[in-house]
């Protein structure tokens, strides 16, 4: 009987380690299917954000609207003291009037208003221009993760950091797949990452920028989300989102 019942066992236990077997199988050929859609993975044209292309060097110190900065004008008291980049861009200057600051870094602010003074007022003005309260800036992380929410970025930022401020994956998720919305050239653009493939060095950390929104696919995605990052159609991957 003992001979009998150890063979039952084990053709019992040998049914349950094939099926074992083929479920684990099973489960990674779904996480293989998981990774792609119709977003492209890393594509070549997926660059800066229009504010800061071609400025990704000097990102820290590029000036945006709510910005305050101090201006110094060595040896010339009365032209020096803060200002507040306001909502169209400009500071005033003495002497000089309105002068287009957002998008600049604070060496081309600098040298833009020592051009100014130097054209009428002043013969080789020597200005420093200091960022002194830098407004916030945020990226949106959403989908499976698990703190989604609104994250400063203050400066150079990758992708696998955003998802570690939103204290990483959650259970659940797609880690092969990771949508991230930019605004390039005026129109709304998408590209897929797949982060595994970035902590294995097969692919680059791509930068993040203020603005860009961060979705993690996977099971805690809300519909909307994963109705677009699904079903996106390939012809408007780099048309303006509707």
């Amino acid at each position: 009987m003992r001979g009998a019942f150890s063979d039952r066992a084990r053709a019992a236990m040998g049914r349950f380690c094939r099926l074992a077997a083929a479920l684990l199988l099973a489960a990674g050929l779904a996480a293989c299917a998981g990774r792609g859609g119709d977003i492209p993975y890393d594509p070549p044209g997926f660059t800066a954000p229009d504010p800061l292309a071609n400025r990704v060097p000097q990102l820290p110190t590029v000036l945006g609207p709510g910005d305050v900065i101090e201006v110094k004008v060595y040896r010339v008291a009365d032209l020096s003291g803060e200002q507040v980049v306001d909502n169209t861009g400009r500071i005033k200057v003495p002497l000089i009037g309105a002068l287009a600051a957002a998008g600049k870094t604070t060496d081309q602010l600098e040298t833009d208003i020592a051009a100014g003074l130097g054209a009428r007022y002043l013969q080789n003005p020597d200005v420093q221009v200091m960022l002194k309260s830098p407004v916030a800036r945020l990226v949106t992380v959403d989908g499976s993760v698990s703190q989604p929410g609104l994250y400063p970025v203050t400066g150079r930022i990758s992708l696998l950091q955003t998802i570690a401020m939103a204290r990483g994956t959650a259970q659940g998720a797609n880690p092969h797949r990771v949508v991230v919305f930019r605004m390039i050239d005026g129109q709304r653009m998408a590209a897929s990452f797949d982060l595994e493939s970035i902590r294995e060095g097969k692919m680059d950390d791509p930068a993040i920028y203020p603005d860009d929104i961060v979705v993690v696919d996977g099971s805690s995605l809300a519909a909307t989300w994963t109705l677009l990052i699904q079903t996106l159609p390939l012809v408007a991957l780099f048309q303006p989102f509707r």
